[in-house]
């Protein structure tokens, strides 16, 4: 019979090779994308099809906002999807927001492929460093957001769109055994609204399928992680560590989890792991690797640029305690701004310290120049 974890192996291993030889993986990578971009039309223009070398990249692809890209995408939604995409769009999904107005992405099948292959490998990777599949053997607490809030109008008809998290969700419900409680239909039937209202009844819901389950993990967003918590304890005077023995909280989409987070989490959901990934609606960027409180990219799949006060790095370059605006290249855009400010923590380690505003600048600042790590801003615009 077949060790269960060399099943595994294959799902984490190209991103080890990658973590082994990051300017190797990231000139593979590149090269892999650009392919993707020289059928387009955006691409194209560029010289995709000739372009060898990073340098020429980055001279002939500018650095760009989704508010840049937006003509390409509106071709894309009128059914020119070779306007922006290498191929057709699966799916319309919908971002959280945080920056102001949610944005529509369009979601392609390498892209879906690529947010279950990186999603799965922070589980996976967890699972084989504690030699242990039974994460792997449980249930998985769905506290995704809804996949349906509203529709496009496209050539082809009514889209149905909804937020990212939810619908990738609903596109790769399991991993081997492991699946969702409750499922994200059910999710959706309870209607797309975020008031406190609608996350009380997704939270209910949640609770009346899940608590006589055998629940092993729980993973997403921290703040909805931390409310469906504090609704049990209000509304059913339990806690989730009362009803579930949970191996791994995998959290997402905010910055300090490990310093500002983890000791709450741990008194909600008892003293389980918690494993940080990276994610956006626009990829799963980088997930936790070991015990170290930071994260490692996937340099086989995206390619990594950081905007420093010293111009364009490549991230694996920036030593320790180096920082700035970080720029992603994947099968959807090319050098695309995501809005964060990340910073090297030495020998291949990395964390997201907020998004990139002014804000969060003077506050790490500040910070390096009391802890005597003085590092100067980067630019903005």
């Amino acid at each position: 019979m077949a060790d269960p974890a060399d099943l595994l192996k294959p799902i984490v291993e190209p991103w080890y090779r990658s973590l082994a030889d990051p300017a190797g993986a990231q000139e593979e990578t590149l090269q892999r994308l650009l392919s993707g971009y020289a059928a387009t039309d955006y691409g194209r223009s560029r010289g995709a099809g000739e372009i060898r070398c990073i340098r020429s990249f980055q001279a002939s692809f500018p650095i760009v906002s989704y508010r840049d890209l937006a003509p390409y995408l509106e071709a894309v939604k009128a059914g020119n999807y070779s306007a922006l995409l290498p191929e057709p769009v699966v799916r319309w999904v919908m971002t959280r927001g945080t920056t102001g107005v949610s944005k529509l992405i369009p979601a392609t099948e390498t892209h879906l492929a690529e947010i279950l292959s990186n999603g799965a490998r922070a589980i996976v990777n967890h699972a084989l460093r504690r030699g242990s599949t039974s994460i792997l053997e449980g249930w998985v607490l769905n506290l995704n957001f809804p996949s349906e809030v509203g529709v496009l109008r496209t050539p082809e008809g009514d889209e149905p769109y909804g937020y990212s998290s939810g619908t990738y969700a609903k596109f790769h419900p399991e991993l081997g055994s492991v699946g969702l409680v409750p499922r994200q239909e059910e999710i959706d039937e309870l209607g797309g609204g975020i008031k406190k209202q609608d996350w009380e009844r997704r939270f209910e819901l949640v609770y009346q399928r899940a608590k006589d389950q055998d629940v092993k993990s729980t993973m997403g967003v921290v703040p909805v992680i931390t409310a469906f918590a504090e609704y049990v304890r209000k509304k059913h005077r339990v806690l989730p560590k009362d009803l579930w023995q949970i191996e791994a909280i995998l959290c997402t989409s905010v910055a300090k989890i490990q310093t500002n987070y983890a000791p709450y989490l741990r008194r909600l959901y008892g003293n389980a792991p918690l494993v940080e990934m990276y994610t956006a609606t626009e990829g799963v960027f980088a997930q936790q690797l070991d015990d170290h409180p930071y994260v490692c990219p996937n340099y086989d799949t995206y390619f990594f640029e950081v905007l420093t006060r010293r111009g364009i790095k490549q991230l694996h370059e920036l030593e320790a305690g180096e920082w700035g605006r970080l720029i992603i290249s994947g099968s959807l855009f090319p050098r695309y701004d995501i809005g964060d400010l990340i910073e090297s923590a030495g020998k291949g380690y990395f964390r997201i310290f907020g998004r990139a505003s002014r804000r969060t600048v003077l506050e790490h600042v500040l910070f390096n120049i009391v802890s005597g790590r003085i590092r100067w801003a980067v630019p903005f615009s």
